[in-house]
């Protein structure tokens, strides 16, 4: 499972910057695939970025809500709220786990060596402020003089996006190095900050500051996909929480905000058989049927476990 899930990861960053002619034509895709937002973070203006960063998207419509409705346009975005409603309703927070680019980055810049540091609860409620602020209340009310707001966490906070298109961009693009300001080391510096405490600490970006896993995460506890704990199993032994990416005790809460699915707690830590998950209510891997940890079975509620 640890390979497959690594694979995955690799798959979706491939497919999501797909677009392999940006060092010919020296500038963003703007296909008909841009018009689809991918499910985990991946910037739009990325050179090689094939579709639309559902962050992004969800800003735009927001900062462009005052012109539509003058406009006579009362459709305010509904694919791209449904698009987020309809993946947090089926698996919650996964696509952080599963898809996401830059989730993934964050995983592998953490295996550099060096001493690490859990991050204060406290601190992850900070995404969920910066939902608030930066995605809806400063794109709604802050507007220039013909209604528009801007994408105010696209534009002053994201670190995905200047690694992803700040930076390329510069390079494909020289003439822009005359406008860097202010702004850019601006953004350079969170960029910075955020890889050194990738270093330090498991998915920080993810944990304090992801707007997407913020949205996602308000799921987590009515998705169809769900975790099951067995607390008669549990010995808390604390392997779930020192192998688990985003920080968690399991035993604290099989469906935690920020539990991201990985099933680096199913597959690779539970050994006394304390951690299963459900779809749609039913079961698919059984507490007694995982065994070491590492080995799974697919079964039914009416079929006997195999052995």
């Amino acid at each position: 499972m640890p390979v497959l899930r690594r694979l995955i990861q690799i798959v979706a960053t491939v497919l999501s910057n797909a677009y392999w002619m940006f060092p010919h034509t020296k500038g963003i895709y703007q296909g008909t695939l841009k018009s689809m937002c991918v499910p985990g973070l991946n910037c739009y203006s990325c050179p090689a970025a094939t579709g639309a960063c559902p962050l992004g998207s969800l800003q735009s419509m927001i900062a462009g809500l005052r012109p539509a409705i003058k406009a006579g346009n009362y459709h305010f975005g509904a694919y791209i709220i449904g698009t987020l409603g309809l993946t947090g309703s089926l698996v919650g927070r996964m696509p952080c786990g599963w898809v996401c680019p830059f989730g993934l980055l964050q995983e592998l810049i953490h295996k550099i060596p060096s001493p690490k540091f859990e991050i204060p609860k406290a601190l992850t409620y900070i995404k969920y402020l910066f939902l608030a602020l930066f995605i809806f209340i400063l794109p709604a009310l802050v507007i220039d003089d013909y209604s528009y707001g801007t994408t105010w966490f696209c534009k002053f906070i994201c670190p995905a996006g200047t690694l992803e298109a700040g930076i390329p961009l510069i390079f494909l693009q020289p003439e822009l190095k005359e406008l860097i300001g202010a702004l850019f080391y601006f953004n350079l510096t969170i960029l910075i900050i955020f890889i050194v405490w990738m270093i330090l600490s498991r998915r920080p970006f993810c944990r304090v500051a992801c707007p997407l896993g913020a949205i996602y995460s308000l799921f987590n506890k009515h998705s169809v996909f769900k975790m099951i704990h067995d607390p008669d199993k549990c010995t808390h032994c604390q392997e779930c929480y020192n192998n688990c990416p985003m920080g968690i005790k399991f035993y604290e809460g099989p469906n935690q905000y920020d539990c991201i699915r990985c099933l680096k707690c199913l597959h690779e830590s539970c050994r006394f058989g304390a951690i299963s998950y459900e779809i749609a209510g039913m079961p698919v891997i059984k507490p007694e049927d995982q065994g070491s940890g590492v080995r799974d079975h697919v079964i039914t509620s009416k079929a006997p476990p195999w052995r």
